[in-house]
């Protein structure tokens, strides 16, 4: 089965589907098979591998009321390791219309377990919320990586998601383990920026990356041509930082084979 990494914070614009989409290319660049699963209704990692959004007939929003199907909306992408179950605007009604259902909380869990076994690793891509997506995405997962802006109100921001982390893992998926923070929007020119990473890692310890993520304008430029910065200028700071952080999450021990036996 895939390592199911979903990637969470109900923070917007901290660079979270930026991760998602340009960290499943790395690894697909180093030949492990990988899967995005698009969660958010803005469909942003969608757009940004080259779905065209409107052209979609089965998005994760029909595989949310048919986990078996899943596999019929998943499409490919210009990376032969990497495709992507899209998301659509029709996601944004999903929480309400899922409300009644019954272990509403682990429909996506069922699409991940329908699908796993065809990759290495499964990415999720969350909407800039807590609510019932966010939720689903947590209990689907084994593993959590939170993207932490480099800025002054980010220890605020991640407060908020480690206690849901903490009460998702107490009551609903035992399984969930924090993967890593990773410091997004990291600039060298701003003393900010290093106040906040010694901070982070002063509170965090060992589970920040030692990979930062830069602010760097390929990074911004690339969705809007529908490709991962990799494809798009493989020689910016910004693509060399995610191929780092994609080798740094192959080699995690936690995520070792041996690690798993436990």
């Amino acid at each position: 089965m895939a390592q199911t990494i979903v990637l969470a914070n109900q923070k917007g614009g901290v660079g979270k589907t930026t991760t998602t989409v340009n960290l499943a290319a790395s690894l697909a660049a180093m030949e492990r098979r990988v899967l995005v699963i698009d969660c958010d209704p803005q469909a942003n990692a969608s757009s940004g591998l080259g779905v065209n959004v409107g052209e979609v007939r089965n998005s994760v929003y029909q595989a949310l009321f048919d986990p078996r199907e899943a596999n019929r909306g998943i499409v490919g992408t210009d990376m032969e390791y990497l495709k992507i179950l899209p998301s659509t605007p029709d996601l944004v009604g999903a929480e309400i219309e899922l409300s009644e259902e019954k272990d509403r909380e682990f429909i996506l869990r069922a699409i991940v377990e329908q699908v796993g076994k065809d990759y290495d690793y499964i990415l999720i891509d969350c909407p800039p919320s807590l609510g019932l997506i966010t939720i689903n995405a947590l209990c689907a997962a084994t593993w959590l990586l939170v993207p932490l802006q480099c800025e002054y109100y980010a220890m605020e921001g991640i407060a908020q998601l480690m206690k849901t982390y903490s009460l998702v893992k107490e009551r609903l998926n035992p399984r969930l383990e924090i993967l890593g923070i990773l410091l997004t929007m990291f600039d060298k020119r701003n003393k900010l920026s290093f106040m906040v990473e010694r901070e982070v890692r002063d509170h965090f310890g060992e589970l920040v990356f030692t990979t930062a993520i830069p602010r760097n304008v390929r990074l911004s430029e690339a969705p809007s041509h529908g490709l991962p910065a990799i494809l798009y200028d493989i020689r910016s700071l910004g693509t060399q930082s995610y191929i780092a952080l994609a080798q740094e999450i192959i080699e995690h021990r936690r995520l070792q084979p041996q690690a798993q036996v436990k």
